[in-house]
């Protein structure tokens, strides 16, 4: 069976130069004598292997010296409990803007630690837009820790064109966009982003936070859920997920030998154009974000009809254009169109589209 076009909302595809390269390396990493999956993560190999790494983070992302980057586990949703317990240590408040399940779950996690502001919702329309709370500057300094933001949302599919007017320190989610597009780290106080969208294997968690942001956390905090247990030991205070890391890297890797985050940004935006256009002309299909508000990464989409819907899915797979099928809170179909999905893939998607609209309309 020859590879198909993986629309996965995550785990999701990786580049298959990456595949090859870790297949070379998979017996034998170079000057090792083992597979990465073998060696210590004590050793002078694997150091280097998790060392490289952050650099590549440094010099992709363009993170100034005061951030701290670490290599965590217990994917996104353990740092849902991580900053509050971390972060809301002052005021004992933070505010969040809830745009999907993700933006939720924190918010619900944070209130086990600390008083929650849900400051704004998208909740009245399925999540189809990104809302824009109503006064000026709306997290102040002396009344909350942080605010918190979920900055593209994979099962909505939308995303954040401008950040929150807020003066508290901005705390992000970006977990389905991490490195797609450019962003100024410096805009934030910490960034999260689950491996297994855009940079990697499931299993490792890439955390960037402002080191003025890793003091003592709440009292009761366990140790392996203090940032700066980790930040201190390197990401190497116990085991970590040695070979999620060691792909990381090689995506790490393949993203810079593309000329890095901005020209993947121009490839990213091109390709969801061409999704969106056919969407915004078609008679069969339509997208359920408000325009303004649209995903690069996430491509939510119905037909209105969910036995054609499901007809969709099924036929699809059968071209090779697979794990389509839609959050069953939004229904209808949904197509991930990350770092790793060629154009060629999503083009792929768009002539399927058009022959069952031809066929089905």
């Amino acid at each position: 069976m020859s590879r198909v076009y993986n629309f996965s909302a995550g785990p999701s595809m990786l580049p298959e130069e990456v595949l090859k390269k870790a297949q070379e390396e998979m017996v034998e990493y170079p000057g090792a004598g083992m597979s990465v999956m073998e060696m210590s993560h004590r050793s002078k190999a694997f150091d280097d292997i998790i060392k490289e790494a952050e650099a590549l983070v440094r010099e992709l992302m363009n993170i100034p010296d005061n951030y701290k980057v670490m290599f965590l586990q217990g994917g996104g949703s353990t740092q849902f409990a991580m900053v509050p317990l971390n972060l809301g240590t002052g005021k004992k408040a933070a505010d969040y803007i809830i745009t999907g399940q993700w933006a939720k779950k924190a918010a619900q996690e944070a209130e086990k630690f600390i008083k929650v502001n849900k400051v704004a919702s998208s909740a009245d329309k399925t999540f189809s837009y990104i809302p824009k709370p109503g006064r000026e500057a709306f997290s102040l300094k002396d009344e909350v820790d942080y605010c918190y933001i979920c900055f593209n949302n994979t099962i909505y599919g939308t995303r954040y064109t401008e950040l929150p007017k807020t003066d508290a320190p901005l705390v992000a989610d970006i977990s389905s966009n991490a490195m797609s597009e450019v962003i100024n780290v410096e805009d934030f106080a910490l960034l999260f982003a689950g491996a297994q969208k855009n940079l990697g294997p499931a299993g490792v968690v890439m955390v960037i936070a402002r080191e003025d942001m890793l003091g003592e956390p709440l009292e009761g905090t366990p140790t392996m859920l203090t940032y700066k247990t980790h930040a201190d030991a390197g990401s190497l205070y116990n085991t970590p997920p040695t070979y999620s890391i060691y792909i990381f890297k090689l995506v790490l890797e393949w993203i810079k030998s593309k000329g890095g985050i901005a020209e993947l940004q121009k490839i990213n935006e091109k390709k969801a154009k061409l999704l969106y256009d056919y969407l915004d002309s078609s008679k069969l299909f339509k997208g359920t974000v408000v325009p303004e508000d649209r995903s690069l990464m996430n491509v939510p989409f119905v037909t209105g009809n969910d036995e054609l819907d499901a007809k969709f899915v099924k036929e699809a797979a059968a071209a090779g254009l697979v794990n389509l099928k839609g959050h069953r809170t939004v229904g209808g179909m949904r197509a991930s169109i990350y770092n790793a999905m060629p154009i060629e893939g999503v083009q792929a998607l768009v002539d399927f589209m058009k022959k069952f609209e031809a066929e089905n309309a």
